[in-house]
């Protein structure tokens, strides 16, 4: 007999549904854009594209979740189970150790996530091992260039900040010296764009600084 479960749902907002489902006893993650508000609907479908494009290029790493559909308006994930790092709260060295060898692999793949910086994006998973999830504003370059290497030191720099948070008596000194030294694109960020990303999605979309920490379930 097949678990057959009620779908659950994990987060709604201006820009659609997220739904925890199962499709023949297999659990998935659901991203609906049909949901989204009409003048959002075209970007909620170019942010659902660019997760759909990334997780195909990131396709043999099992720490990253596989795609299983994308139909131009729902996205079908692979479920990971998991806890959210601001829940796991890790503070072992392995799992950093592990992370940073995950975004490597990330990165060869021509993928920088760009949204690292969200502890809810990092999940411990049972045996303790790190995951990624969330790639909505990742992007992929078939040629990794000098854009590219700026945006996936990014991707290390912000998971050598939680790592300071949770673990920083195992910071090495290189990891000090690139978490003091941010890209020119971070600092301009911190400067102007970042106000206008609080403003977009705090009074526009109602999202939080650690948006998904707490409607997200742990594993989605």
């Amino acid at each position: 007999m097949t678990d057959s479960k009620p779908d659950q749902l994990l987060k709604r907002d201006l820009l659609g549904e997220i739904w925890l489902t199962q499709d023949s006893g297999h659990r998935l993650v659901r991203r609906c854009t049909d949901p989204a508000r009409w003048w959002l609907r075209p970007l909620a479908r170019r942010l659902a594209a660019r997760e759909a494009r990334a997780l195909a290029a990131l396709d043999e790493i099992v720490e990253i979740p596989g795609l299983e559909k994308w139909d131009g308006s729902e996205l079908d994930r692979e479920w990971l189970a998991g806890q959210p790092m601001q829940v796991a709260r890790p503070r072992d060295r392995r799992y950093y150790r592990d992370a940073l060898r995950l975004l490597r692999r990330m990165h060869r793949g021509g993928v920088v996530h760009n949204d690292s910086a969200k502890e809810p994006n990092w999940l411990v998973l049972p045996d303790g091992s790190p995951a990624l999830i969330d790639f909505q504003v990742a992007m992929y370059f078939r040629r990794r260039g000098k854009i590219f290497r700026t945006l996936a030191r990014e991707d290390v720099r912000h998971l050598l900040k939680h790592k300071r948070t949770y673990l920083p008596q195992a910071l090495t000194a290189r990891q000090r010296q690139v978490l003091a030294t941010p890209a020119l694109s971070a600092r301009l960020w911190r400067i102007s764009g970042k106000q206008v990303y609080l403003w977009f999605t705090r009074g526009v979309l109602g999202w939080s600084d650690r948006e998904g920490a707490d409607d997200r379930r742990p594993g989605s």
